[in-house]
C-alpha cells in the first residue's frame, strides 16, 4: 500500500537478515544452458522500455527485464556472443550508466597479501590479480593487507589466484571463500582407517542442506558448509554419531580454528621486533666502533691498529658486523626489489636496497683499497648501511603495531558475541523440559535459548517469553536500554540488563546482524577512496623520480667538489668529495620513501569506518566518506524517517449506507496482504472495530487480483466486489468520485497532519480511516543543527500536500515536495544536482531506492536487525535522525584527517629531500646522514598512522537525548 509515500515492501541491506531478497523480476530461463544472467544497476533511468530495447537488440541477449522502481536490469545472454562490457557500452551510448551488480556463478574470496610496503606494491598485486583468466574484479587494500577477488570458478580457482600473487613477488594466504559463509569445523574421534573417513563424508553429504564437505584426515577434522535454513551444526554432529556402527563409534565435537588474522598480525609484529633486535646486535657495535669510541681517546685508539697496509681493526670489525645485517637481516629488501623490478615497477624496497648497497659496496671498495695499498686513506660507511636497515626495521615494527590499532573498533565488534548459550528444550505445551549450556556456534535456527540478567544475547532472535531491558549501544549506539517484550527482536552481542528472556533464534552464524555489520565494515575498509587516487598517481613515478634526484644530487656535489667550486674545508675529516656526495645521494634515496603516502588514506578510512560502526553508523567505504563531506543539501523522506514510522488510526468514518462490520471486513481483506505500516495500522484498527460492532470474522475474506499501486494504495476483489484502499490519487486513477463530504473530511484531517486512507467499494467511497504518524522527537533539533552546519533541508514524500506541509512546519523544513511517486523523487534529486547541490537522501523504504541511488549520498534509516536499504551508501542502524549529522560530521573530520595525513606524508619529503640533498650544508654545516634520513622516513609512516588513530577520539556533535540547551557546531577535531 502507498498512502503515505511508502511502498509495501522494505528492502533490507543484507537479504539474510530477513531471509528475503530484493524482488527483481527474473527472466524465464528457456534458452541455452550455457547462458549467463547478470544483474545491473542503472543510473539515469527514466524509461524502462528504452533500456529493454537497447539491450534486447544486441546479438546474444536472450532476455532482459528492467525494473524502473529498483533501477535494475536483469539480462540473460550467451557469453560466447556478447559480454558484460559490450552490454554496458551499448547502454552507456544510449545515455544511461550501467554498473554490474552481480553475476550468477561468480565466487568471492578474500586473501591475506604479504610483503606489501607501499602504494605501488598494492597496485602491482591488483594488476597481477586482474590479469588472471576468470577474475572479474579485484581490490587490494594496503592498510588491511588483504584482497577481495571476484572470479568465475568455472575458469579459475583460489589456487591459481594465490599462485598469481606469489609470481608477482608477494605472499598470499586464503582467508575465506564464498563457501565459508556458513561453515562449521568439527573434530572427529574414533577414526581407525580411511574407510571411516569415507563413511563420515558420505553420511554428511547425504544430509539435506549440506553443500560441501572437506576432510582433513591428518588433523582428524572435517569442515562442512551448509544451508542454515535446512540444517545446523548439532544436526551434523548427530549425523556423524549415527554413522558409527558395530566396533566403530564416532564422536564429533566443535572445533574453533585459531583466528588467522590475529595470529598473523602477532606473528608479523614479532617478526619485525626480532629482526630489529637481531639487527641491533650487529649495528649497535658498528655504531659504537665508528661514531662513539673514536671520539673517546684513548679508549678507541685500538681501533686504528693496522692489520695489513692501511686496513685497521676497526674497519675489519665494522665489515664483519655489517655483512649479516646487509645480506641476512636485510634480505627482505633484496627480494622485494627483485620482484618489483621484475614487474617493471619500483617501491620502498628498491630505494632501501639502492641506498644500503651504495653505502656497503663503496665501503667494501675502501676495505679492498686499504688492504692492497700502503698509502690509501679512505672512510668506510658500514655504519650507514647497518644503522639504516635497523632504523627502517624499527619503523616497520612501530608501524605494524600502530596499524593493528586502526581496526580496534572492528575487533571489538567481532568479540561481542558470547562463547556459550543456554539452550532450552520445550514440550508441546511450551514447558521447559531441559536446559543445557552449549557453544554459541552450535545454535541452529528456531532453537529456543534463555538469556539471564547480565548475559549477552548469542544470536539474533525473537522474544517469546519474559520482559527485560537490553543495552544495544554496542551495536546501534543507542545509549538507553531498550525494553523487550514477547514479539520484540533482539540482536546478537547485545547485553541483557535485568529480566530473564526466552528467545527463539531467527538468524545464526554469518546471518546475524553483528556478522553482517562486520562484513560490511571490512568491505568498506578494503574499498579504495577517490581521494587516494592522488597517492596512486604519485606512486607511479615517485620512485624513479627520487632515484633520478638522488643521482643528480650526487653529481651536483661530486662534480663541483672535483672542480674546486666549493672550499675543501666543507668536506668533513676522513672524507673526500666523492664520499660526501655519495652520502648526500643516499640520504635523498632513503628520506623520500613513499610509504607514508600510501598509508594516508586507508588508515584514516579504517579508523573512521570502525568508529562509525561502533556508534551505529555504517559507512560503505571511502567513496561514501568522501562524498558525504561535500553534502550541502539533505532531502528527507517523511514516513519512517521524519516520523516514527508507526502509524496509528485515530478515527474512522462511513460515507455510504454500509454496515461497519462489512466496511471493516473489506478493509481487512484488502490490506491483509500488505506489509506497509499504515496497512497494518488499518487492519489492527478495523479488527478492533469489528469486535466492537460484532463478533470478529472467523477468517479474513480472500482477496483476488491483489495489486499494489506505487504511491497510491492497493486494490483487489473481495468476493465479487472491487475494493480500493488508498489516497485520493488512487481514487482518481480508478475513476472513483470523491464527493464534497469526503473532500471536507480529507481537508480537515490533513490540517491536523493526518493521512486519510479512503476505502472504495465498487467505484464508490464507502468510508475512510484517519491515520497519524507522530514526528520523531529529535527531528526539529536535527534540522536546526543541519542549518548551523550550512546544510539546507527539504522533504520529498508521496503523502498529500496538506499533511506534508504540516509535518514540515513542525520540524522546521522550508521546502516541501509532496504527492511524488518513487521515480519523481529520484528526478527531483537529479534536478537539485543540476543546480549544483550535493545531495544526501535519507529514506527507509523500497520506494526510496531510486532516490537513494540518484543522490550523491544515500542514507538508509534502519531499526533493529533491519539494518538498511541495499541502495544506500551510509546505513544508520537505529532510527535516530541525529545519526544523519554524525555521518556527515564524521566524514568531514575524516577527510580533514586524510588531508592532514598528506601534509605529514608529503611534508617529510618536501622538507626532508632538500635537507638530505645538502641545501643547508653550505650555510649552516647541517646535513642529514643516511642513517638519520632512515629514521625520518620511518617517523613519517608512524606519524601518519598515529594521526589517523586520533579519529578514535571522535565524539558525536549532537546528542538529542541529553542536550536541550543552545546548540553549536565546530568542524574542528
Amino acid at each position: 500500500m502507498e498512502v503515505n509515500g511508502k511502498d509495501e515492501h522494505k528492502v533490507p541491506l543484507l537479504p539474510s537478515l530477513d531471509s528475503v531478497a530484493v524482488a527483481v523480476p527474473q527472466p524465464i530461463h528457456n534458452g541455452d544452458k550455457n547462458a549467463k544472467t547478470t544483474v545491473f544497476k542503472i543510473r539515469g533511468i527514466n524509461c524502462a522500455t528504452s533500456i529493454e530495447s537497447v539491450i534486447g537488440r544486441l546479438n546474444g541477449v536472450e532476455s532482459v527485464v528492467v525494473s524502473a522502481l529498483q533501477s535494475q536490469a536483469v539480462v540473460r545472454y550467451m557469453p560466447e556472443l556478447v559480454n558484460v562490457k559490450t552490454i554496458q557500452k551499448a547502454v552507456e551510448d544510449a545515455g544511461f550508466q550501467l554498473d554490474e551488480l552481480s553475476e550468477q556463478d561468480i565466487a568471492v574470496c578474500r586473501l591475506r597479501i604479504k610483503g606489501m610496503s607501499c602504494t605501488s606494491c598494492s597496485e602491482a598485486a591488483e594488476r597481477a590479480l586482474l590479469v588472471v583468466d576468470g577474475v572479474k574484479k579485484a581490490v587490494v587494500g594496503l592498510a588491511l593487507e588483504e584482497a577481495k577477488v571476484h572470479f568465475d570458478p568455472n575458469v579459475t580457482n583460489t589456487d591459481f589466484i594465490i599462485e598469481a600473487i606469489e609470481d608477482a613477488g608477494f605472499g598470499a594466504d586464503l582467508i575465506s571463500s564464498g563457501s565459508d559463509v556458513n561453515k562449521v569445523h568439527l573434530k572427529i574421534e574414533g577414526i581407525n582407517s580411511m574407510e571411516d573417513w569415507t563413511v563420515i563424508q558420505s553420511s554428511l553429504e547425504s544430509v539435506e542442506g549440506v553443500n560441501h564437505v572437506e576432510v582433513d584426515s591428518e588433523g582428524h577434522k572435517v569442515a562442512v558448509s551448509y544451508d542454515p535454513d535446512v540444517t545446523g551444526p548439532r544436526s551434523l554432529i548427530h549425523c556423524i554419531k549415527e554413522a558409527g556402527c558395530g566396533p566403530n563409534f564416532y564422536h564429533a565435537s566443535l572445533y574453533i580454528p585459531p583466528r588467522r588474522r590475529e595470529t598473523e598480525k602477532q606473528n608479523e609484529i614479532r617478526m619485525y621486533k626480532n629482526q630489529f633486535l637481531y639487527s641491533c646486535v650487529f649495528s649497535v657495535p658498528v655504531f659504537i666502533f665508528s661514531m662513539v669510541l673514536p671520539m673517546l681517546p684513548p679508549y678507541g685508539n685500538w681501533l686504528d691498529y693496522k692489520i695489513h697496509n692501511m686496513l685497521t681493526i676497526g674497519m675489519l670489525l665494522r665489515w664483519i658486523l655489517c655483512t649479516p645485517v646487509q645480506f641476512i637481516i636485510g634480505r627482505r629488501f633484496y627480494v622485494g626489489s627483485y620482484h618489483a623490478l621484475r614487474r617493471r615497477s619500483a617501491n620502498m624496497d628498491v630505494l632501501v636496497a639502492l641506498g644500503t648497497n651504495a653505502a656497503y659496496f663503496y665501503s667494501v671498495y675502501i676495505v679492498i683499497k686499504s688492504l692492497t695499498s700502503d698509502r690509501f686513506e679512505g672512510q668506510d660507511f658500514f655504519e650507514t648501511s647497518a644503522m639504516l636497515i635497523s632504523f627502517i626495521l624499527l619503523g616497520k615494527y612501530l608501524e605494524v603495531v600502530a596499524k593493528g590499532k586502526t581496526s580496534d573498533a572492528l575487533a571489538k565488534l567481532t568479540d561481542l558475541a558470547p562463547d556459550t548459550a543456554h539452550l532450552l528444550t520445550l514440550d508441546v505445551d511450551g514447558n521447559v523440559i531441559s536446559e543445557m549450556e552449549i557453544s554459541t556456534q552450535l545454535i541452529e535456527r528456531n532453537d529456543i535459548f534463555k538469556i539471564v540478567p547480565g548475559a549477552k544475547v548469542p544470536v539474533d532472535g525473537l522474544v517469546i517469553n519474559g520482559q527485560s531491558h537490553v543495552n544495544e549501544s554496542m551495536i546501534t549506539g543507542e545509549a538507553r536500554p531498550i525494553a523487550k517484550r514477547p514479539g520484540d527482536k533482539v540482536i546478537g552481542g547485545t547485553f541483557n540488563e535485568n529480566g530473564c528472556l526466552m528467545v527463539k533464534a531467527t538468524h545464526v552464524g554469518s546471518e546475524t546482524a553483528l556478522s553482517q555489520i562486520v562484513q560490511l565494515v571490512e568491505a568498506a575498509q578494503l574499498a579504495r577512496a577517490p581521494v587516494q587516487k592522488l597517492a596512486d598517481q604519485i606512486s607511479k613515478f615517485f620512485v624513479p623520480t627520487v632515484v633520478l634526484l638522488a643521482f643528480i644530487t650526487w653529481l651536483g656535489w661530486f662534480i663541483p667538489g672535483e672542480a674546486g667550486v666549493y672550499p675543501k674545508h666543507w668536506i668533513p675529516k676522513a672524507m673526500d668529495g666523492f664520499e660526501l656526495a655519495l652520502q648526500f645521494g643516499i640520504s635523498v634515496l632513503v628520506v623520500a620513501c613513499p610509504c607514508a603516502l600510501g598509508l594516508a588514506t586507508p588508515t584514516a578510512v579504517m579508523v573512521a569506518t570502525g568508529k562509525g560502526a561502533s556508534q551505529g553508523v555504517l559507512i560503505k567505504g571511502g567513496n561514501a566518506l568522501e562524498k558525504a563531506h561535500k553534502v550541502n543539501t539533505v532531502v528527507f523522506d517523511k514516513t519512517g524517517t521524519l516520523t516514527a514510522g508507526k502509524p496509528a488510526v485515530v478515527g474512522a468514518v462511513l460515507f455510504s449506507k454500509i454496515s461497519m462490520e462489512e466496511f471493516c471486513d473489506m478493509a481487512i481483506a484488502a490490506e491483509a496482504n500488505s506489509e506497509h505500516p499504515i496497512a497494518k495500522a488499518v487492519v489492527e484498527h478495523a479488527k478492533k472495530l469489528r469486535q466492537k460492532y460484532g463478533s470478529p470474522p472467523e477468517q479474513v475474506p480472500e482477496v483476488k487480483d491483489f495489486e499494489v499501486h506505487a504511491g497510491a494504495g492497493v486494490s483487489g476483489k473481495v468476493g465479487v466486489k472491487l475494493v480500493l484502499v488508498g489516497n485520493k490519487r488512487l481514487m482518481r486513477a480508478c475513476n472513483v468520485l470523491v464527493g464534497p463530504e469526503v473532500e471536507d473530511y480529507i481537508s480537515e484531517s490533513e490540517q491536523q497532519a493526518r493521512t486519510c486512507a479512503l476505502v472504495a467499494i465498487d467505484g464508490k467511497v464507502a468510508g475512510a480511516f484517519a491515520v497519524t504518524d507522530p514526528v520523531k522527537p529529535e527531528a526539529a533539533r536535527v534540522i536546526s543543527f543541519l542549518h548551523l552546519m550550512s546544510i539546507s533541508s527539504m522533504m520529498v514524500t508521496g503523502d498529500n500536500w496538506a499533511t506534508a506541509t504540516a509535518i514540515a512546519k513542525e520540524v522546521g523544513i522550508q521546502k516541501v515536495f509532496a504527492e511524488m511517486d518513487p521515480l519523481e523523487k529520484a528526478n527531483k534529486i537529479k534536478d537539485l544536482q543540476k543546480k549544483g547541490a550535493v545531495v544526501a537522501m535519507v529514506g527507509d523504504g523500497i520506494n526510496d531506492s531510486p532516490a537513494l541511488v540518484a543522490a550523491d549520498v544515500g542514507m538508509a534509516i534502519g531499526a533493529g536487525t533491519d539494518v538498511a536499504i541495499e541502495a544506500a551508501d551510509i546505513v544508520l542502524i537505529k532510527s535516530n535522525l541525529e545519526d544523519v549529522i554524525t555521518a556527515i560530521d564524521l566524514s568531514r573530520k575524516t577527510i580533514s584527517r586524510i588531508r592532514l595525513n598528506y601534509v605529514w606524508a608529503l611534508g617529510y619529503n618536501v622538507l626532508g629531500m632538500p635537507i638530505a640533498a645538502g641545501i643547508l650544508f653550505p650555510f649552516t654545516g647541517i646535513r642529514l646522514p643516511p642513517w638519520l634520513a632512515g629514521a625520518c622516513m620511518a617517523a613519517s609512516s608512524i606519524s601518519v598512522v598515529c594521526s589517523s588513530l586520533l579519529l578514535q577520539s571522535y565524539k558525536k556533535p549532537l546528542h538529542v537525548d541529553d542536550a536541550r540547551g543552545p546548540i553549536h557546531y565546530s568542524n574542528s577535531m
